[in-house]
């Protein structure tokens, strides 16, 4: 019963210690503040957004996942850059659509009448 009671006292002895010692307790200068992970841009602000930059974009880790607002920021400029690529897409289209309507409306108040000069074109 002795060296239970002495085995107890020990083990609060050290856990005291261990405590005492990552607190701080002793007479060594504190540890000094850590600076927050924060996401480092990897997103180029001079160009667009490419699959690559996707590809390699990593978040640091927080107490509970991943920071919000890093997440946010990066998910914002992804969005921005997708809508202008859908209307910049949009316009394109609309361009060709109208280019391919004229050359229509072109070839039927032209129609060709020599076989040669279709052929001719087609190459």
């Amino acid at each position: 019963m002795v060296m239970f009671l002495f085995l107890v006292v020990a083990l609060a002895v050290v856990v005291a210690a261990v405590t005492l010692a990552v607190v701080g307790g002793g007479e060594s200068a504190p540890l000094p503040e850590a600076a927050p992970e924060r996401l480092q841009d990897p997103l180029p602000p001079d160009r667009p957004v490419d699959r690559a930059d996707v590809e390699s974009l990593r978040f640091p880790v927080a107490p509970r996942g991943y920071r919000m607002a890093d997440v946010d920021d990066a998910l914002g400029r992804l969005a921005a850059e997708l809508a202008e690529r859908d209307a910049r897409i949009a316009g394109l289209e609309s361009a060709l659509a109208g280019a391919r309507a004229a050359a229509r409306e072109q070839r039927a108040e032209h129609p060709r009448t020599e076989p040669d000069e279709d052929r001719e074109e087609q190459r």
